[in-house]
């Protein structure tokens, strides 16, 4: 049963504070629980295979690009060129996993408000938890895609990494920069519409810019620094590092991101909760 919000205005402060917006999320716990479950079920929902795409997507996804990258244009991780083509697919398909992740979240950010115009007019509902919800789906085909990666690592070399248990860990600036950017997203899109347009091209962009297919090492300075400054970058490496070569991750340039990533997504959140009183006026 959702929550009834008051009508009452709170300050910016409020919205600000990160230890009143996880208790107020966890106020409807419940309410996100149902609506990603919901979500998970309605992204394939009426299809012959269902839930089934979800292992299907992936796949074909990995056996696309390694066959471009790794038989047609040859290219390995190794900057010996040492390295196999299996071992080349898995580092791949990590790199994907994370970014897939992020790239679902923010692209369908911009229409998370406007897909819902009922919630927005009609009934006292708490839009903040729809951002919530989508992460939760998003994290689910992830987890997917990671059991599938995981079996083939497995396979192929016959050992799992001890360094997967500080996964969770690794993956908060991930979480924290999805919601920022959704929140933030989530209600510019009601009163830009095109900013959809906008984030499907950065999207793209930032899949070429984000070290997937190649080691931030290979890079030429100064492109080096500059891809650096992206948040995706250092996410990729970390999730290569834990998954797949059994290192600690960088900590400090962690550190640096999960405060960086934390900062956006308050921000994200208080800009969206002083904002969503206006949205039944444009919606």
């Amino acid at each position: 049963m959702a929550t009834v919000i008051t009508s009452r205005s709170e300050s910016v402060f409020h919205y600000l504070n990160p230890i009143a917006m996880v208790r107020h999320l966890w106020q409807h716990r419940d309410l996100i629980q149902q609506f990603t479950k919901r979500e998970i079920e309605g992204r394939y929902k009426g299809s012959f295979l269902g839930l089934f795409w979800s292992f299907i997507n992936p796949l074909i996804l990995l056996l696309i690009y390694t066959f471009v990258f790794g038989v047609v244009m040859k290219s390995r991780w190794s900057i010996s060129q040492e390295s196999s083509l299996s071992e080349f697919a898995l580092i791949l398909f990590c790199g994907l996993i994370a970014f897939n992740i992020f790239s679902e979240c923010a692209g369908k950010a911009s229409n998370i408000i406007t897909s819902v115009p009922n919630y927005v007019k009609k009934v006292v509902f708490p839009l903040e938890i729809l951002p919530v919800s989508t992460l939760g789906s998003a994290l689910f085909h992830g987890a997917i895609s990671l059991g599938i990666l995981l079996v083939a690592k497995l396979i192929i070399t016959g050992t799992l990494q001890l360094t997967l248990l500080l996964l969770p860990i690794i993956m908060l600036p991930l979480l924290f920069l999805c919601l920022g950017l959704m929140w933030f997203l989530a209600s510019m899109g009601v009163f830009i519409r095109d900013i959809g347009y906008t984030v499907a091209l950065v999207l793209q962009v930032l899949f070429f810019l984000t070290p997937i297919f190649y080691p931030i090492e290979s890079i030429p300075q100064p492109f080096n620094a500059i891809i650096r400054l992206n948040p995706m970058a250092s996410i990729a490496d970390n999730f290569r590092r834990s998954i797949i070569w059994g290192t600690s991750p960088s900590w400090y340039g962690w550190l640096a991101w999960t405060a960086l990533t934390g900062s956006i997504m308050i921000l994200g959140y208080a800009w969206f909760m002083k904002t969503k009183k206006a949205f039944a006026d444009v919606i």
